[in-house]
């Protein structure tokens, strides 16, 4: 059975156009290859119709076979299975593999059966489809509602998913690519499986797969383009020199749509299988591909593009590009993971130093009113006085409004709160970790026995000490570049990580943020420890390290503690 498509095309130029072709009317999933086995055959969003080519096939891996290693916890095997096996788009498998990608990032309970209607009934009333358009949440962007062929009902079960989805999740402000990959999932499989999986992507585990605010979507794109001239260096070169003198800025702001609004639906489906496991990286390194393949493509002696073409239209070239892209999914996956020294490390660094740039810039509309929890003097608000003045049961005000003025703008909005004290804790790591380890950012102080005060500003929860990477292993060091230190007394000083001012070439001994176990907590490292405490929190070391670039804290190196205070943001 075979749906009708709107132009009367033959079955031979199907298969050699390898395109998607939808009847509007049409309520029905229709897969060619397997409409009597496939789950698909359940739902009643749209209808499809694809022809695989010709040729031998390679064996590729099961559901079962991935699920093993899910299941298992092997995320390096898992990854490279999903980068090396082509699935045809129209394979049975994602039925089952996307929604057990997404689920392996969830938190917290499993939602229960029933729990989506539960949700629509709530919003809407009734689990029927009304017949009127549904309001869609503020976060999306209607310029990006991109449908990927779904018939007339299957996008108002888009509209019905995120609508739901803005509702449990408020704190959604902009998210542009919520919709689009709403719709991609609901290919292969029924509404409420489609809400389960975009709520795990919203609020993961460890990975980023989905930005939530207009600050982290600008990020992204700053962060592509920052990457992009050390890793695709002569296309970005390329491209400029065809700018006329305007800035490539522009270019990479439509990024994400590269891939999500260019790429072909083969291509597309193909990289989703990596990001649904991987996260957001993978459409870094897949953008990063379609400039490299641009650049060899434009310049190739028997292009069909030629500079003054570009010129002309600049903007559209790379979306254009995708559009019709010359080489296979296969090909475009293997360009975008044989980038070399691209890890997921340094990607991470450009990002949060890009963020923290645009924080502190306040670049975007919004962020004034985060200024105004400080004075023109750099000083708390007086409503953060007397929060400042309830913070601290052993420093100064003055040595509190020092503090203060060093921390991100966007923590002062927030009432410190006593965490933990060895004062009224006692002095065991066990107890920090119970009461603190859940909190993000927190900021760690100690009054030695010699009077000495200094401590650090600890950006990523403490819990993150037993997280594990892709290959099972309890990762050693933890947090991010905004973590800091500080020294109130004798010397005033700030402390911050040495990659804020670019690239230090320091590698590996430039990212030793934050470290923890049973029997030690340690920030800093790299040629000696900033700060190492012991497991009763009562003695300690300091010494200079890479990482901050820090003199010792106190004039002996060692020191006997006194008090620990730790602060957590309500809020934050």
């Amino acid at each position: 059975m075979v749906a009708k498509t709107q132009d009367s095309v033959s079955l031979d130029n199907l298969s050699k156009r390898a395109s998607v072709y939808i009847d509007p009317d049409c309520d029905l999933y229709l897969e060619l290859q397997y409409l009597q086995s496939s789950k698909l055959t359940k739902c009643t969003c749209f209808d499809i119709q694809l022809l695989t080519s010709k040729g031998k096939r390679p064996s590729l891996k099961s559901f079962q076979d991935v699920q093993g290693l899910i299941q298992q916890g092997k995320k390096r095997e898992t990854k490279i299975v999903l980068r090396e096996n082509s699935w045809s788009t129209n394979s049975p498998i994602r039925s089952q593999l996307w929604p057990a990608l997404c689920g392996q990032h969830h938190v917290g309970k499993t939602m229960l059966d029933g729990f989506y209607w539960d949700m629509v009934n709530q919003v809407f009333g009734t689990t029927e489809l009304p017949d009127k358009p549904i309001m869609l949440p503020p976060f999306v962007d209607s310029t990006h509602c991109l449908p990927y062929h779904l018939t007339r009902k299957g996008r108002a079960v888009a509209d019905r998913v995120v609508s739901v989805l803005g509702y449990a999740c408020p704190d959604i402000t902009y998210s542009p690519t919520l919709y689009p990959i709403t719709s991609i999932l609901l290919h292969f499989m029924s509404e409420e499986e489609c809400y389960h999986c975009i709520t795990s992507l919203v609020a993961p585990k460890e990975k980023v797969f989905i930005t939530q605010t207009k600050l982290l979507y600008e990020v992204t794109w700053k962060t592509v383009m920052q990457v992009a001239k050390k890793h695709a260096k002569s296309s970005v070169n390329y491209l400029s020199s065809l700018c006329n003198g305007k800035k490539p800025e522009s270019i990479f702001m439509d990024w994400c749509w590269w891939i999500l609004g260019g790429l072909p639906f083969p291509h597309l489906v193909r990289v989703m299988d990596c990001f649904f496991h991987e996260g957001i990286k993978v459409f870094y390194r897949v953008s990063l591909a379609i400039l490299i393949l641009f650049h060899k493509h434009a310049t190739a002696s028997n292009s069909e593009l030629d500079a003054d073409t570009i010129k002309n239209d600049i903007d559209n070239a790379l979306p254009k590009f995708c559009k019709n892209i010359p080489v296979s999914p296969t090909k475009l996956l293997r360009t975008a993971f044989s980038i070399r020294a691209l890890s997921s490390t340094y990607i991470s660094r450009v990002f949060l130093k890009t963020e923290m740039l645009l924080k502190s810039k306040s670049l975007l509309s919004g962020t004034k009113q985060l200024v105004r929890s400080r004075s023109s003097d750099n000083l708390p608000t007086s409503q953060s006085q007397i929060n400042v003045q309830m913070m601290s049961h052993t420093l100064t005000i003055r040595e509190l409004f020092t503090l203060w003025s060093w921390l991100p703008v966007r923590i002062t909005m927030y009432q410190p709160v006593l965490l933990y004290t060895t004062e009224e804790h006692g002095c065991s790591l066990t107890t920090f970790y119970v009461r603190v380890e859940q909190h993000e950012p927190t900021l760690l102080m100690i009054k030695t026995c010699n009077n000495e005060v200094f401590g650090a500003y600890c950006s990523s929860r403490w819990y993150e000490r037993n997280l594990k990477d892709d290959r099972g292993q309890r990762q050693a060091y933890f947090g991010t570049g905004e973590t800091f230190l500080f020294s109130l007394y004798p010397e005033r000083s700030k402390y911050p990580w040495v990659g804020i001012e670019g690239d230090t070439g320091l590698g590996h001994a430039s990212e030793l943020f934050m470290a923890a176990d049973s029997k030690m907590i340690t920030i800093g490292g790299g040629e000696g420890q900033a700060i190492w405490m012991d497991e009763n929190i009562r003695f300690g070391k300091t010494d200079r390290c890479q990482t901050f670039n820090n003199p010792p804290l106190c004039a002996s190196g060692d020191f006997e503690i006194r008090v620990l205070e730790v602060y957590g943001f309500v809020g934050a």
